[in-house]
């Protein structure tokens, strides 16, 4: 798989939630009206777990490049520490990729801060779209699933975890497993570490 190839599929995937274009193209509208719409249910929807103990919306303010993995976190998921590359999607929020291209692998941390329905909107359109779907153990009590919504034949080096933080807000964890690991490890097993990761840095964040 080419780097091209790598980073379109894991913008499809991002937004398959949400209907958002990605960059190269005209960002499409969201799919779903905004959550001061009285059309739109009341959060947590479609079968979707609630956020028990929500973080402050705030810690995904920042930029993930410089907030969401460390570098030590970066080298144990993808052996280098990489310069990120920050992407905004319209219509969905920051994100950041890390690449290592000599082992094929990539990392992907997304904010989905633009259409607040959190993982309501996630469980609504990614999960009928999905080959693969796991809801997982609550990482560090937050509710969290593990998907690939994008084709089949990318199940044994692709997968993407949404976090939900608040009702209304998630992050997604997307992994894409180098040359050498792939039909040899699941990348649903080790994305949700990837998330774990991310998990906490925005508690550190806010201070919890």
């Amino acid at each position: 798989m080419t780097r091209r190839t790598v980073t379109t599929a894991v913008c499809v995937a991002v937004v398959a939630g949400v209907a958002a274009g990605c960059s190269g193209g005209p960002a499409a509208a969201p799919a779903s009206t905004s959550p001061s719409s009285p059309t739109v249910a009341a959060l947590p929807h479609s079968g979707a777990p609630k956020v028990e103990h929500p973080l402050p919306a705030s810690v995904l303010s920042g930029d993930p490049c410089a907030e969401a993995l460390t570098s030590t976190q970066l080298k144990d998921i993808i052996g280098i520490a990489p310069q990120g590359e920050h992407k905004d999607t319209a219509g969905l929020g920051p994100s950041c990729d890390w690449h290592n291209s000599d082992a094929g692998s990539l990392v992907t941390v997304s904010y989905s801060t633009e259409v607040q329905e959190g993982l309501s909107l996630v469980y609504q359109n990614t999960k009928p779209k999905s080959q693969v779907w796991r809801v997982l153990p609550p990482i560090q009590g937050f509710p969290a699933v593990a998907h690939l919504a994008i084709g089949a034949d990318l199940q044994n080096q692709f997968c993407q975890v949404s976090v939900g933080i608040t009702d209304e807000l998630t992050f997604e964890a997307t992994l894409i497993l180098g040359n050498a690991n792939r039909g040899k490890q699941d990348p649903c097993d080790l994305a949700p570490r990837v998330a774990d990761m991310v998990v906490t840095n925005l508690r550190q964040k806010a201070g919890s």
